[in-house]
């Protein structure tokens, strides 16, 4: 409770914002969020999520208990992670490479095509 203003009505609190040029939304159906940092995975299992939009900026709230882990103890996602042929084939075609120097260069990139076609252009 916000001191001095006594009891909200929810109804009145959205009615003010929507005025103030504020827009809500829930996102229905969430079944999972994943919030990366350089040493830890946060992963957040059916959660609630709200959508908040105002003056052209959007900022999600969520509602749950991560799994907290260090990305120490995860497998090497990049090298798992399948790259899609189409950015293969877009890779190879640009720089005219080996495909396999068009996998490595979108692991090393991200899986980003622009990058990897920058990466292999500079080398």
């Amino acid at each position: 409770m916000i001191p001095g203003m006594g009891h909200v009505n929810p109804r009145q609190v959205k009615q003010a914002m929507k005025r103030l040029g504020i827009k809500t939304e829930e996102i229905e159906n969430v079944e999972e969020i994943i919030i990366r940092t350089r040493s830890k995975e946060y992963v957040f299992k059916d959660a609630a999520v709200t959508m908040m939009e105002m003056q052209g900026q959007k900022t999600f709230q969520i509602i749950g208990e991560p799994v907290v882990s260090e990305k120490s103890e995860q497998a090497s996602k990049p090298e798992e992670t399948k790259i899609p042929d189409e950015d293969v084939k877009l890779v190879m075609s640009q720089t005219g490479c080996t495909e396999d120097r068009a996998i490595k260069a979108l692991r090393e990139c991200g899986g980003q095509p622009a990058e990897a076609i920058l990466k292999i252009m500079s080398s």
